[in-house]
């Protein structure tokens, strides 16, 4: 029997622990010596003087990594255990076996020191607590980090080396297959590369995934999609699957390694977290390796799209996929005051709101804008841009909706063929089976009762499709609009032939973003950045409630007042005013009632009867009643309004007539006391 000075009776009297691990399964089926060599520290802890009942082995941990405590069973029973103070030694082949991690090896040396408890390996018996023990240890757990590391870099140099020339064996999405030689190619199934195809041409012309997903469902449509095991299978769509598919490098034919990255989790947060990266931040990208099913240009055209169809605005600043509300500039304007994309409020009528600064730090609102006028000013820009363009729209879009239609006929065909072969299959595996065996008849039975459903149904769907449409038959004066698109958009814009998602998906083909910027209380500046970085700045005006709120509301007053004393009519004082560029408070013009009100405030009348106070023999005006009452005009108004007080207007003088008698008044006291209910006269 061997034994150690550092072993004494009290290490004796508790239990010796040996402590088995190999860091991944394959480990553990393919390495057996290894293992062999661990269960045979039994004899080393007899040896050492424990008996065997004392002696305990851990092995619930094989098949984990020493990188992490996280995960490893065994080694938090080790360590509970020993906290307990029930062991007298820890037996392991190496110290590898017990950490790979400094971060948990320390801490079980200052745990074990504490207890009085050693540690042992093929070399030797330590004992934490003392300084040459824990140095000896302290040095066996850094060598075995570093070793940790050392591997890790030289298998992942390898891997990289082997990446970076395209040659790596990724898992290939679906609709890619790799041949013996190990060219990757695409699938010979027809159906399946139509039906990606398919996928990507949808949202090119819809420009959203969700978009996909519903043209996908309203045809009853499926996806190729991979089992657990990676064979191919046809399920619904689901958004997740069209955006796997979308946002997947390898079907523009470019082998990709670096995608994502990986995070560690903090103490206690349990699994690590992945991380996708942008494309700028991809480790590698070798092109040209697969069969491609777009090209290059177009895949980062798609990621644009979808990143931008993202409607974060206050962490992206992206503007989010044109929808159907009635602001055309949602997710393109921006704040001139301070530069934050503002947002759209419905509520009383459409407004551009800038509240990030609100959001942050509860300020008031930056800038409040009414949006159908910076829409007016910016869709009249565009226009203007617009209009030389010749296009041939129509022709266009009848070629667009031919190829859309063959198209779905075609995968539409291809699913049904499918589904009958898959019907034929189920009956000839049904035809074949031993009737005598009823398990599996059973089940083929059914197989080839769900394969016909599924055909049935399908078949159904088909005939109950709507006849191809002959063309487009547009009248031919709207067909000749169409072909001269840039000359004829303003008029189709305006007979509401384009709906608004559409409107905004044109505005943003020639315009990048809109700054506005409210320069006074009835002016707002306009500044449209188009694609290319040009710009262009219009100083637009905008509703005010106030006739004081205008900047030239002082010198308009001025003119009013001196052609109204000069006796000119209040149209043609509105009309000079207008071409000299003035205009009213709500509106782009001066009206004749805005002249008036200023004309009458200044007690300019133009008749006599505006100068005194309207007098009928043997009656009260609602003005003579109110002031006789002490009461206001608006007061008995509202009343007559609500039918409290009962009247009709006289049709000789067109306006409310009381009976000038005492029993009037008394009759009104009553009602504004209370008294009175109602009035009838």
């Amino acid at each position: 029997m061997t034994t150690s000075e550092l072993i004494t009776s009290q290490h004796l009297a508790q239990q010796a622990i040996i402590y088995i691990r190999q860091s991944s399964p394959h480990q553990v089926l393919s390495h057996q010596e290894s293992l062999r060599l661990q269960y045979a520290l039994q004899e080393r802890a007899l040896s050492l003087g424990w008996h065997s009942e004392a002696i305990r082995v851990i092995d619930c941990d094989l098949g984990q990594s020493a990188a992490s405590a996280d995960q490893r069973v065994g080694f938090k029973e080790l360590i509970a255990q020993v906290t307990l103070g029930e062991v007298g030694l820890i037996l392991s082949f190496d110290v590898t076996r017990l950490a790979r991690n400094c971060s948990d090896w320390y801490p079980l040396l200052d745990l074990c020191g504490y207890k009085h408890c050693l540690i042992a390996d093929r070399d030797g018996v330590y004992d934490p607590g003392s300084t040459n023990g824990r140095l000896l240890l302290g040095l066996k757990g850094q060598l075995s980090e570093l070793e940790l590391h050392t591997l890790r870099a030289r298998l992942t140099a390898g891997l990289l080396n082997k990446a970076q020339r395209g040659e790596l064996a990724l898992r290939l999405p679906i609709g890619l297959v790799r041949e013996a030689t190990g060219r990757v190619v695409k699938d010979p199934n027809r159906e399946v590369q139509d039906r990606l195809a398919l996928v990507f041409s949808t949202f090119l012309e819809r420009r959203s995934a969700s978009k996909v997903l519903q043209y996908f469902n309203q045809h009853a449509l499926t996806l190729p999609r991979p089992d657990r095991f990676g064979d191919l299978i046809w399920k619904k769509p689901t958004v997740a699957a069209i955006l796997e598919i979308l946002k997947n490098p390898a079907y523009a034919g470019a082998f990709v390694y670096g995608r994502t990255r990986t995070l560690a989790a903090g103490p206690g947060r349990g699994d690590k977290r992945t991380q996708r990266l942008p494309m700028e931040q991809w480790k590698i990208r070798v092109p040209n390796v697969y069969s491609a099913y777009l090209p290059w240009e177009t895949f980062e055209r798609i990621q644009a799209m979808l990143h931008d169809n993202y409607a974060e605005y206050d962490r992206n600043k992206s503007r989010g996929i044109p929808r159907p509300g009635a602001a055309l500039l949602h997710g393109i304007v921006y704040c001139g005051e301070c530069g934050h994309k503002m947002v759209v409020q419905y509520k009383g009528g459409t407004r551009y709101i800038c509240n990030f600064l609100r959001q942050q730090y509860h300020v008031p609102v930056c800038q409040y804008l009414s949006g159908d006028v910076v829409d007016r000013a910016v869709v009249d820009a565009f226009f203007q841009a617009l209009s030389p363009i010749e296009l041939d729209a129509y022709a266009r879009a009848v070629a667009a909706v031919q190829v859309r239609t063959k198209r779905l006929e075609q995968v539409q065909h291809q699913q049904l063929e499918r589904l009958r072969y898959a019907a034929d299959l189920a009956q000839r595996q049904f035809a074949h089976v031993d009737p005598g065996n009823r398990l599996v008849a059973a089940e083929l039975e059914k197989r080839w009762e769900d394969a016909l459903a599924a055909l049935h149904q399908a078949e159904a769907l088909d005939r109950q499709k709507p006849p191809p449409l002959p063309g487009l038959a547009l009248p031919s004066d709207l067909q000749a609009r169409f072909r001269t698109i840039g000359q004829s958009l303003p008029q189709l814009w305006r007979d509401s032939l384009i709906p608004p998602a559409h409107q905004k998906a044109l505005l943003r083909c020639l315009i990048d973003k809109v700054v506005i910027h409210r320069v006074s209380s009835d002016q707002v500046q306009v500044r449209i950045v188009w694609k290319g970085g040009e710009t262009t700045t219009r100083i637009i005006p905008v509703p005010v409630k106030a006739l004081a709120k205008l900047t030239n509301a002082a010198a308009m007053e001025q003119i009013i007042l001196g052609q109204a004393a000069q006796g000119v009519a209040d149209e043609a004082i509105a009309q000079h005013l207008t071409a000299q560029g003035y205009r009213s408070p709500m509106g782009t013009l001066v009206l004749p009632s805005t002249v008036k009100t200023i004309r009458l405030r200044h007690r300019i009348f133009q008749k006599r009867s505006q100068s005194h106070p309207r007098q009928i023999a043997g009656y009260f005006t609602v003005p003579q009643m109110a002031q006789a009452l002490g009461l206001t005009a608006h007061w008995i108004y509202d009343r007559i309004h609500n039918g409290t007080i009962a009247i009709t207007k006289d049709l000789t003088h067109h306006t409310f007539l009381f009976p000038d008698a005492p029993a009037t008044l008394t009759r009104f006291a009553a009602l504004k006391n209370g008294t009175l209910k109602e009035l009838r006269f």
